[in-house]
Formats: C-alpha cells, structure tokens, sequence
C-alpha cells in the first residue's frame, strides 16, 4: 500500500503546455510516408500531410513541434525549401550514409507551418549554425516573420503563397554544437551564439531563442557555456538538453532486467534536470536558461518498426535506394516505452519551474515515436496513448506530492515503485500514477491536503496483459486506453506496468 498527500497549498509552477511537445526530424521515415504523403496520394490527407496524424495530434492538444532537425538541421539551407515543388533541389541527407536516402525538399517552410497550423501547434525551428551566417538566419526569420508587404522576403514569401506571416517564435541557435553541429567546445559555441543571436533577435518581436545545450551526461558544456553568456546581452529564452535512454535489451523481448534498467536508465533525466539548472541558478540564468529538453526518449536497436516488413505491403520505404530495407532507427513501441514515457512526463511536471518546453523524439517512424505508419497503414503506439492520457496537465498548477512512493531493488540499482505527477486546471485534480513494477499491482492511496474532491471521478486506464505488447499494422489496437467515470474515495489500483490517470472536480 503506497500512501501519497497532495499538497493543495504548496504549488510547484504551471505545467507550460510546450512541456508535451514533439520532434519531426528529415530523417528515415518520418517526413516522408511518415506525416507526408503527398497532395494527390490515395491515402487520405490534407493538403499532402496524413490524415490520421493530424486529427490524431489534434486530440492531444499537440503544443509545439521541433522541425528540420537535429542533426539534418546542420545542413540544412531553408532556401532549398521555398518556391515551386518541382524546382526545388535534391540534396545528400545528413544520414544518408546511413541509409543512401537523398533530401527533395518536397517540405519545407511553407508546408510545416502549415502543417502546425492544421494541428494547431508552435512551430520551432533548429536553426543551422554549423554551415550558413548569421546573415542566412537573419534572412530566415525575415522570410517567416516580417508583415506583409514589408521587406523584399515578405514579398517573397507572399509570392511563394503566403501573405500572412508564419510567426515562428521559437529558434534553436545550432543544434548538438557539441558535435554534429560544429563539433564545438562549451566556449566556442558561446561566443558563436552571441554572434547569431544578436542578429537573429534584432530582425523580429517576441523571438524565444534557444542555446544549443549539452548531451546529459556533459557536465562540463553548461558551465563553459553560461560563463561566457551569463556576462553578455543575453538574448536568450532556454538551454537545450538532450537525453537518451541507452539500449536495454531487445525493444520486443527485453527480460525483466532489462525492464529495470531500461527505467533506471529513464530515470536519471531527474539527475540530469537537476545538475543542469545548477548551473543556471549558479550563474543567476533563471531568466534567460530554463531548460528546454529538445529531444528525448529510448533509444533502441532500429529494424524492429514495421517498415522492415514494407515491402510485404507493396511498400518501397526508400524508392531512391533499392538496397534501403526500412526506415533508419525505426523502432517498436511496447508497453515498457508507454511507461518510459509517462514517468518522464511526470518527472517534467514536477519540474515544471525549471523547463521551458519539451520534444520528445520522434513523431513517426523513429525513435520513441508516437504513430508507426506506411502507405495505408497508420497506428497510435502506446507512448500516444500516455500523451492523450496525461494532456490535462498541459497549463495546470503543478502541486507537490509527498509520501511513499517505495522502492523496488535490483543488484546494482533501484528504481520507485510508483512514479506521480499532480496538477490542477479549471477547478479539476488530475494525478498521474504510474506503477513501474513489471509484474505486481500498485495499491495506492491518495490523500488531497488542503483541497477536498467530488466523490466521483474519471479513470484512464493503460495496461496491457503482457509488458511486450505493441500495437501493429495487423493489431492497431492491441494497446489502447479504457476511460470510466466512477465513485472516488482516494483508493487507486494501478495494474503492474500501467498508468493512471484520476481527474476529480475540486469542491
């Protein structure tokens, strides 16, 4: 029995909605037979882009989406993305050495803006610092952001087919400087960014621009970095912050070891979280650094996703390289990512005064991805499923929670039994429990201090009979979210390897 005191009278922060945001790299298959299928595909689609992602998204409420890059961001010139499709130039993909896929710059500007308003999201570009000037970014946000018919680019990009600026307020300055983009030191990059960022927010109002931070396990990058920035002008909104979980085990047969240390792994974002804003509050950077954890999630052996077997579906996931089987690094999503996923949320939340905003990577057909999809074929994984069950946090008032969260043991580590966020939003109590055991149940009992609850509440449920389970092409819903509004006294049973989520009225 684990007993667990939310505190009403103690909040942490507003959970920003940008701390669920998601990541589209030029990579593999997620642009390409990922959210674009073209305009005059048979698989249904607005304006080219899939169909079913964009309401999927639209139900999540999705906030914000990272876009070219990563490391394709690195060289990527924004010029090859604009004007008429068929004009546009074919270029080397930063992985194509990986797979021999080449970039046809088929989306670019104009059709991911567009692709964010159709969700109803922020875009956020990464800006390419590596191989342009800071006059070639300056120039970018003019083409995105100056009004109509003001500047030479406004008219551009008018004549290109939109009048009405895009606004895009979030830029990453470079992405992972640290090595693919640049392969800088702490302080080279510093100085870098005050180059272009001086620039950059001198050509537009209400830019947030955000530094290249480090790989998490980097200690040294934020504090070479903010040495150098903290006496500057600081223009800046957020540090950057990667984080991967390492490789655990097969994604689809992993033991109960590897269940554990896949969490552990998981886990240590807190650690990193916390050192990072170390540095920032030891350099006084609370205004300017809060964190923005731009890309996230697990890591697994690729070859696992649907794609290896695309050709089975009449599919050919690399039209341009016949030796290309699959999508680079596509990967399955079981039960075991859903709860990666949602403790990491709930580690955001809990956090919330120190972030900024969060991508999760990838959307499609990568990493940790949201939707596995291919021609007709498209699926919610179960770490969509966490999104949609956890949005309610999105803009609430984070409150803290006490009590025992126990522990489970392992040789070499340990990791809580159960994993908690709580917020409220709009008069209602939303709690996030999620039972990281792999085998047993979670009885849990939540106590409101300082607030009292209705006595009904709604239930969402995600569990599966086995913690391997995945959704697939042929069993879509294998995994899915069971939701029901019930009588409510504070007692919570959270299945072994499942998340709950309980919203309750506030009397």
């Amino acid at each position: 029995m684990f007993k667990l005191h939310i505190h009403g009278d103690d909040p942490i922060a507003v959970a920003a909605p940008e701390l669920y945001g998601h990541f589209a790299e030029h990579i593999g298959g997620v642009i390409y037979d990922g959210i674009w299928v073209g305009k005059d595909s048979e698989v249904p689609n607005i304006e080219g882009f899939r169909k079913e992602i964009i309401e999927k998204l639209r139900a999540i409420d999705a906030p914000v989406v990272r876009w070219p890059g990563g490391c394709f961001a690195e060289i990527y010139d924004w010029r090859d993305g604009i004007g008429p499709v068929e004009d546009r130039p074919t270029r080397i993909n930063w992985w194509w050495k990986n797979d021999g896929r080449y970039e046809p710059n088929t989306v670019g500007t104009h059709e991911f803006c567009r692709f964010c308003q159709l969700i109803g999201a922020e875009p956020y570009f990464a800006a390419n610092i590596t191989a342009t000037t800071p006059l070639d970014i300056r120039d970018w946000v003019d083409y995105c952001n100056s009004p109509a018919g003001t500047t030479s680019l406004a008219k551009l990009r008018e004549q290109n087919g939109s009048k009405e600026p895009f606004n895009v307020k979030y830029w990453g300055v470079g992405n992972e400087t640290w090595g693919g983009g640049g392969n800088m030191t702490g302080e080279m990059y510093a100085h870098e960014y005050r180059k272009y960022s001086v620039i950059m927010d001198n050509t537009a109002e209400g830019l947030e621009l955000i530094c290249s931070g480090a790989n998490h396990a980097d200690w040294h990058w934020p504090n070479d970095t903010l040495r150098i920035l903290e006496p500057s002008e600081k223009h800046m909104s957020g540090l950057s912050l990667h984080f991967y979980c390492g490789q655990a085990g097969h994604p689809l047969t992993f033991t109960e070891e590897e269940w554990y240390r896949q969490l552990r792994q998981a886990l240590d974002i807190e650690r990193a979280i916390q050192r990072n804003w170390g540095f920032v509050v030891g350099y006084g950077m609370e205004k300017w650094a809060r964190l923005v954890i731009d890309e996230w999630g697990c890591w697994h052996r690729g070859g696992t996703g649907p794609s290896t077997h695309m050709k089975e579906y009449g599919i050919d996931p690399a039209p341009n390289n016949p030796d290309c089987v699959e999508n680079l690094f596509e990967q399955q999503s079981t039960m075991r990512d859903a709860m990666v996923a949602a403790a990491t949320l709930n580690i955001f939340n809990n956090h919330a005064e120190k972030i900024r905003m969060a991508t999760v990577a990838q959307l499609v057909n990568n990493l940790h991805a949201l939707f596995l999809s291919g021609g007709e074929h498209c699926i919610c994984t179960p770490t969509y499923h966490v999104f949609d069950m956890m949005k309610s946090h999105m803009g609430g008032t984070v409150l803290r929670i006490s009590g025992s969260h126990g522990t489970i043991e392992r040789d070499r580590y340990s990791v809580p039994n159960v994993s908690s966020s709580a917020s409220v939003k709009d008069g209602k109590l939303t709690v996030t429990l999620a039972n990281l055991s792999m085998t047993e149940a979670a009885e849990i009992t939540l106590c409101p201090d300082a607030m009292e609850l209705a006595d009904t509440a709604e239930f969402i449920t995600l569990t599966s009979a086995d913690p391997h389970d995945c959704n697939t092409f042929e069993e879509p819903e294998k995994v899915h979210l069971t939701r029901e509004t019930r009588a409510f006294d504070g007692a919570v049973t959270v299945p072994p390897c499942s998340v709950v989520t309980v919203t309750a009225d506030v009397k």
